[in-house]
């Protein structure tokens, strides 16, 4: 029986597709852009994401493209993508941020126009859906992420369309994956009840505060160190996964770890759970929608077709890192911040610049991603803070400006304690780790 193969059952009959399991959601991207894509190409993806998945493209051999986004959601906006660079592109990548779907169809058509695969990255959208049709069932391929929704601290699916394909996978996954070790796997198992204990304990604030003293963090800011010197010098062993691996493996060192058959079971309980998590998560997020700080697209269709259970609900603030210091206060640690946009933060060494970013700049630098299963908490916190609305500009208004003082990833005022987007999200039972 191949490896993961319970699981991976349980999932292909939610999607009712076929399903790889993989230790993680990063490396089913890597599978999926080593399987579709041929090394030099090209793949289109919104600059507003996380950055290990830039770092997951670049060890495929590929050169990452930053897409115009949509200023109120972050995705891709297919109708600001110039032409030349449609028929410039070797595929397309989704985001998904946060939950709140990519414009898929459109994406879906271009890729079929242009005969190029499209690969949605679904880590943030089990459960969100298009027109009543599954996030990850319009691509080619699609990667899910557990550790978003039902608080295990790994483990991951590639989704595909037939039974070849997925053996295929099977086999190209098995040659990736490294060796068990019991007590990573023990301290991965452990980790979901010790971060729900520090929920419940009210512990959030003393015990960030400490990791972040004692140095247990791998980021001074929301985006990791890039190292250019390091990365330049692997750039021509790609396609290679251990290369990359300081990169790739920051917020979750068992990436490709092979899990026993006890921490799988641990997840196939987990995922047993997945509809009440998603049914938890509703209400919240309707909560949330309702509130002047709601992103549009989150508020119009949640009123029109009711609220998808989102991982996190993106709000639009002034001030957000000043914000994001106060809400530690509340035992509030916001987590998931994407800032400043891929190509500010690695240059046109390591990818294509967006001909259009200043949508992605205003989103990332305002947007707050909140838990809605504590959104009663952070509808209080924000009134406490008093909090403002900052409110997407109309087309065409955003000044052509210049990338801000964080990009190529130099941190933002630390001693001011922003939180950066490394801090583990010690409010919840979630970890980071796609």
């Amino acid at each position: 029986m191949p490896y993961g193969a319970r699981l991976a059952a349980a999932m292909a009959r939610r999607l009712g597709r076929e399903c790889v399991y993989t230790p993680s959601a990063r490396l089913a991207l890597y599978l999926a852009l080593r399987r579709w894509c041929r090394p030099g190409g090209r793949v289109l993806m919104s600059p507003v994401t996380d950055d290990v998945i830039l770092f997951v493209v670049l060890a495929a051999g590929l050169r990452p493209v930053m897409a115009p986004v949509g200023v109120r959601d972050g995705n891709i906006d297919p109708s600001a993508v110039p032409e030349a660079t449609w028929r410039g592109v070797d595929a397309v990548l989704t985001s998904n941020l946060y939950g709140v779907p990519d414009r898929t169809a459109e994406l879906r058509g271009h890729c079929d126009r242009l005969g190029i695969p499209l690969i949605e990255d679904a880590a943030h959208a089990i459960g969100s859906h298009v027109s009543g049709q599954p996030v990850g069932t319009f691509g080619d391929a699609a990667a899910f992420s557990l550790s978003k929704h039902v608080a295990a601290m790994s483990g991951g699916f590639l989704a595909v369309e037939d039974t070849r394909t997925r053996r295929e996978l099977e086999r190209l996954r098995d040659d990736l994956l490294t060796p068990r070790r019991l007590r990573g796997e023990l301290a991965s198992a452990l980790r979901p009840l010790a971060r729900s204990s520090v929920r419940s304990l009210h512990l959030v604030r003393p015990v960030w505060g400490a990791m972040r003293g004692l140095g247990l963090l791998e980021r001074d800011a929301y985006r990791m160190d890039l190292n250019a010197p390091g990365l330049s010098s692997r750039s021509h062993r790609a396609p290679d996964l251990t290369v990359y691996d300081p990169w790739i493996r920051v917020d979750l060192h068992d990436f490709r770890r092979r899990q026993g058959s006890l921490f799988r079971a641990q997840l196939g309980l987990r995922l047993a759970g997945l509809d009440h998590d998603l049914a938890r998560r509703r209400p919240g997020v309707s909560l949330l929608a309702a509130t002047d700080w709601a992103s549009p697209p989150v508020r119009d269709r949640t009123a029109r077709d009711g609220p998808l259970p989102l991982f996190r609900v993106p709000l639009l603030v002034e001030d957000r890192d000043t914000l994001v210091t106060g809400l530690v206060r509340h035992g509030v640690v916001c987590g998931y911040v994407y800032d400043p946009p891929l190509d500010d933060y690695a240059g046109p060494e390591f990818a294509e610049p967006s001909p259009a970013p200043q949508a992605a700049r205003w989103f990332a630098a305002h947007v707050l991603p909140a838990d809605p299963l504590q959104a009663r908490g952070i509808i209080r916190a924000l009134t406490r803070e008093r909090t403002a609305p900052a409110r997407p500009p109309a087309p065409g208004t955003l000044p052509a400006g210049t990338p801000p003082a964080t990009a190529s990833g130099a941190a933002p005022d630390t001693a001011s304690g922003a939180a950066p987007d490394s801090t583990p999200d010690v409010t919840s039972a979630d970890s980071r780790g796609r």
